[in-house]
């Protein structure tokens, strides 16, 4: 039962794993040309992970909520943008090393539309590749890419901004989540704190309780004015 359960929560490895065997089962001197490769590639993140996860936690530790928030998040405007298409565009290393970057801007209080423009000019016009670009391409390539690339990320940002909400991200974001509780001595259950912010709150044997989820950012101000709302003033939540 537990193998199962392991399978479902990483499902992608799972396949992973399961393509593997079919592999060599079928024709094993690809599998093993399929398992160098990819060892490269483990061997060159056992590399450069270590380091990006020491600074992503240092910056986690040492940068205020409130920077991240005043130069990343959704109300710092086209500032914001230009912040993130620089911080994107002056750093090193592959992708892969951006996500835990993103997350922990995420997690301080950045945008979505700021998070797909630091991916998005890491992954295709940082400036170490754009000399390489040059050199291998010519200039006039290199410039006229970079600009129709750079207006294209802008406008991608745009939309999956509007579409991607920070509530559906993932609740391991929320690392300044609110925990809340509702005292169940004093809850009367009107039920209105139910109404005001349903994803937290429910109701049973005529009781109010609160489930454990994330609950920063927009769903954190429906849980403080679900307390006030509160006539018992039952409902605790705590930073």
């Amino acid at each position: 039962m537990k193998i199962f359960e392991k399978v479902k929560k990483n499902k992608l490895l799972s396949a992973v794993i399961l393509a593997y065997g079919i592999l060599f089962a079928t024709v094993p001197d690809k599998a093993l040309a399929a398992v160098n490769n990819s060892m490269y590639y483990v061997f060159e993140m056992l590399m450069i992970m270590p380091v990006i996860f020491i600074l992503t936690s240092l910056a986690e530790a040492w940068v205020p909520k409130e920077v991240i928030i005043n130069s990343f998040g959704e109300k710092s405007g086209f500032k914001g943008n230009i912040f993130a298409f620089l911080l994107g565009s002056f750093s090193a290393g592959p992708i892969y090393a951006a996500f835990p970057v993103c997350r922990m801007l995420l997690k301080k209080g950045a945008g979505i539309a700021n998070i797909v423009i630091v991916l998005s000019t890491w992954a295709v016009i940082k400036v170490p590749m754009l000399a390489n670009e040059a050199k291998f391409l010519g200039p006039k390539f290199m410039a006229i890419r970079w600009v129709l690339t750079t207006i294209s990320i802008f406008i991608m940002a745009y939309f999956i901004a509007k579409a991607v909400k920070k509530e559906d991200m993932p609740q391991e974001l929320e690392a300044d989540s609110q925990a809340v509780s509702v005292n169940q001595d004093y809850c009367i259950g009107c039920g209105v704190c139910v109404n005001i912010c349903p994803k937290i709150f429910y109701m049973d044997n005529k009781k109010a309780l609160a489930r454990n989820e994330a609950t920063a950012g927009p769903i954190a101000a429906k849980v403080s004015k679900a307390a006030e709302a509160c006539p018992a003033k039952a409902i605790n939540y705590t930073l």
